[in-house]
Order: structure tokens, then C-alpha cells, then sequence
């Protein structure tokens, strides 16, 4: 039998001795990686997408937004939920609170039976002249609160907004321009003979007397100097008849003080510490008589 075999073909030319024919398949294959793809077509939003996407940009905004303001929230509650006080003299004064708010500085001198002398460092206020005949009228009291508060609160030539200080002073204006002296609550002073009163914010402490202008012209911002001043503290709510009431014992009690005598022209200022919501026997509020010692 015979075995036939396949024929066998075998390259007589090496590729290597061929590089004309090397080169042009590699050019062919570089030519054909080099031809762009057709480009793709995007596809369009539609307005409901479109809707979808802002209303989840906004979500998520509006999430990080609330969480910050939870948080100022939360801090600004806790400094009414967990107020400070004042160091007691009676079991009256025990149960008085006040807010964890910025307060006017001052050092307790000497303590009497009826009242304490206290030595106020120096502070700024805002002040308004108030409406009516009465310095607890509701709605005149209302009015020179928001007035105030507006400036605090950003209604100024830099738009700044202020931290809320303790207390409130209410006082008796004095005649002709003397300066009001008052501590970090709203006075409310009346001035003589005119029936007018006057309403006053300490301001924070860090601005100094670099505080922003009011826009109202009705607010005046002003330095109160250095003094001293004897303070009777009272839970409740104020009237004016109490304030009468207890001006009066104020000073006539200090007319036995052998230290300390009520200074000519000083009008009675009352300071009151809480919000509206705080129960009457945990409110404290103030009044206060400035005094000077007794010459020798």
C-alpha cells in the first residue's frame, strides 16, 4: 500500500525580509484604530427628571440647613432649660433662675438685711424712649422691646446680628442728657416731668465701643460708667405700683446705711432677667438706686 503525504508548502522569504510589506500592515492597523467612533448621542434630561433632581439638590440643602439650626436651637434652649443663679439671700431669692445669658459685671460689696451694695463695671446699652405714661405698660413696653430687639438682631449699618443679653432695664429717665446707668437687663426710665420712660439692652461685651449703628433713630447706643448701686431682688410680675412700693422702702432703708447714701437725682431702674414663659416665683427682677459713700 503505498502512504500518500500531504504536500508541504514551506516560506521561502522570511517575514523579517520583507519589512515593505511589515510596514503596511501595521499602517493598515494603525489607520484603522485611528478612525473615530461615530459619537454617542446624549440623552436629554426630561423636565420631570429634571424636577426630581432639584427638588432632592434642595432636600438635601434644606436637611443640612435644619440641622444647623436644630443645633443654634438646641444650644440657645438649653441656656433657659438649665439657667443660672444668683447667689440667694432668702429663700425667695433660692428660687429664682435666670437665663446662661451675658450679664453686666459687678462685685458684691457689702450685704444688708434688706439689700445689697454692688460695684457695676462699666457697659454699653442701646436705649429707646418708650410711649405712654406707665414703664410696665403692655403694649408700650411691646413696642420699645422690638424696637430694641430689631437692632440687635441685624436691623443696623453692618447688618450684625448680636447675641441676646440679661436682663432687661426699665428706668425713670433723668432731665437733660445724664447718662443712664443700668446693667445687662431692658430699662425702663422715665424722664422727669415729661412722663416718659426708657427702655435699654446691655450690649455684648466683646464689640466694646465698637458696636454697629442703628438704622431707627430712636435707638441711642451709649456707654454707662462705673458705679455703685444698692439692689433689692423681687419674684413675680412687675407693676408699677410695686415698683413704687419697694423704691420707697429702698430708700428708706438706706437713709440708716452708714456707709452708703442714695445719690442726688438718681432715679429708681428696674432689671428684669426671663423670658415672658418663666413661672412667677422663678423670675427675678431687680431694682436698683445708685448711691456713693457717705463723706466723713
Amino acid at each position: 500500500m503505498l502512504l500518500h503525504q500531504a504536500p508541504m508548502f514551506t516560506c521561502t522569504t522570511p517575514l523579517s525580509r520583507n519589512p515593505n510589506r511589515l510596514t503596511a500592515t501595521i499602517s493598515m492597523a494603525a489607520d484603522r484604530a485611528a478612525v473615530p467612533s461615530p459619537p454617542q448621542r446624549r440623552r436629554t434630561m426630561s423636565a420631570l427628571e429634571a424636577r426630581i433632581s432639584l427638588v432632592a439638590a434642595l432636600a438635601t440643602q434644606a436637611s443640612t440647613v435644619s440641622q444647623r439650626l436644630l443645633l443654634d436651637l438646641a444650644t440657645e434652649t438649653a441656656k433657659y432649660v438649665f439657667p443660672k443663679q444668683f447667689e440667694a439671700r432668702t429663700l425667695e431669692e433660692a428660687l429664682m433662675s435666670v437665663p446662661d445669658l451675658e450679664t453686666v459685671k459687678f462685685k458684691v460689696l457689702s450685704r444688708r438685711d434688706q439689700y445689697e451694695i454692688r460695684e457695676v463695671e462699666p457697659y454699653f446699652i442701646a436705649e429707646v424712649t418708650m410711649p405712654g405714661k406707665s414703664g410696665f405698660d403692655f403694649n408700650g413696653a411691646s413696642q420699645s422691646f422690638n424696637v430694641l430687639a430689631e437692632y440687635l438682631f441685624g436691623k443696623n449699618t453692618t447688618k450684625e446680628k448680636m447675641e441676646m443679653t440679661t436682663p432687661v432695664f426699665t428706668r425713670k429717665a433723668q432731665s437733660d442728657g445724664e447718662k443712664m446707668e443700668m446693667t445687662t437687663p431692658v430699662i425702663t426710665k422715665r424722664v422727669e416731668n415729661e412722663d416718659k420712660w426708657q427702655m435699654s439692652f446691655v450690649m455684648p461685651s466683646k464689640y466694646g465701643a465698637n458696636l454697629p449703628l442703628p438704622k431707627d433713630p430712636s435707638v441711642k447706643v451709649k456707654e454707662v460708667p462705673k458705679k455703685l448701686v444698692a439692689v433689692v431682688a423681687f419674684s413675680g410680675f412687675v407693676t408699677d405700683e410695686e415698683i413704687k412700693q419697694r423704691e420707697s422702702k429702698l430708700r428708706e432703708a438706706l437713709k440708716d446705711d452708714r456707709q452708703f447714701q442714695v445719690k442726688q437725682g438718681t432715679s429708681v431702674e428696674v432689671a428684669q432677667y426671663n423670658p415672658p414663659f418663666t413661672l412667677p416665683f422663678q423670675r427675678r427682677n431687680e431694682i436698683s438706686l445708685e448711691v456713693e459713700s457717705k463723706e466723713e
